[in-house]
């Protein structure tokens, strides 16, 4: 037990400092682009530790957010020729004019000069990124970006992998480098900022309400109780009052 306990006061020192060592950064929506790496048909299905249904509106979602923030956005696929598959139908709807890089072999995204130039062409410095798999798509690529000085924000809800373990060791890998590991709704509310902003919560509500409803229908609720409701006695004692 003490051998365990010295252990675990090591690493949390190693963790500290590693911490230190990656100040804050906030996203910025004018120096931000938008990868999709990889969210290919054929991989999906190996995308096994999240609910299947869930996870394909993560992708779309993910990849809708350059329509919301008018980001720069970048596409790739590894060997989609073969069982790794096409992307979506729906996300090359989404972005007809965007780069599209199809690696013949390159693993690591970054290995491909053709997409080196691409991300480099928009001349923004932090990546919001999601692929399959996790381990090795979007790790790979993560790492390679911030080696080569990108600020770099995976999305854990449009990244997938094989199992629960693998996703926590690899999101945990891409952490110690620095990696932002973020959600869907923390990466629109950093971008965004404010709601009185542009785009703001006349475009941001309707997103929500489609790609996010636990909050989307929060904000449907409290539209229909002002519309349609009345506060009971009862209820009016369980409300905070406002000067």
């Amino acid at each position: 037990m003490k051998f365990a306990a010295v252990v675990f006061a090591l690493a949390n020192i190693v963790n500290t400092c590693l911490a230190d060592s990656v100040p804050f950064e906030r996203l910025n929506k004018t120096d931000a682009l938008l990868l999709i790496l990889d969210l290919q048909d054929g991989l999906y299905s190996i995308a096994r530790d999240f609910d299947p249904t869930l996870y394909y509106n993560a992708m779309m979602a993910h990849s809708a957010l350059g329509k919301l923030f008018d980001l720069p956005v970048v596409m790739t696929t590894s060997a989609q020729s073969g069982p790794n598959g096409p992307l979506p139908k729906a996300i090359l709807e989404m972005y007809p004019d965007a780069p599209l890089i199809q690696r013949q072999g390159e693993v690591d995204a970054w290995d491909n000069p053709d997409f080196r130039k691409a991300i480099e062409a928009t001349g923004k410095k932090q990546v919001i990124l999601a692929g399959i798999t996790t381990d090795v798509c979007t790790t790979f690529c993560a790492l390679s970006l911030r080696d080569a000085g990108y600020g770099v924000w995976a999305n854990v809800e449009a990244s997938g992998t094989t199992t629960e373990l693998i996703r926590d060791v690899s999101n945990d890998r891409m952490a110690r480098a620095g990696v932002q590991l973020v959600s869907l709704f923390s990466i629109v509310c950093d971008l965004m900022r404010d709601w009185r902003n542009t785009p703001g919560i006349d475009a941001v509500y309707p997103f929500l309400a489609q790609y996010y409803p636990v909050y989307g229908r929060l904000a449907a609720a409290h539209g229909a109780a002002v519309m349609n409701g009345s506060v009971s006695a009862a209820e009016e004692k369980l409300l905070v009052e406002f000067d």
